[in-house]
């Protein structure tokens, strides 16, 4: 799933350290969503998109996600 992480982490002058810290995970985990190869939980997108103040929808691209 693409995200807009790395793009907000560089705006905002944050390491990867630094979010994972702030969110509860491993920098490990932030360089794995990063280059699209782990999906993030629920819970886990979003306590990103909370840390960036915006909405989950804001932070991840869900258009290659299949509907129901």
């Amino acid at each position: 799933m693409k995200t807009r992480i790395r793009e907000l982490r560089q705006k905002n002058k944050i390491t990867q350290e630094e979010l994972a810290e702030a969110v509860g995970v491993t920098r490990q985990t932030i360089n794995s969503i990063e280059r699209e190869k782990y999906t993030a939980s629920l819970v886990l997108a979003y306590k990103i998109a909370k840390y960036f103040n915006l909405s989950i929808e804001e932070v991840f691209d869900f258009s290659e996600v299949e509907e129901i």
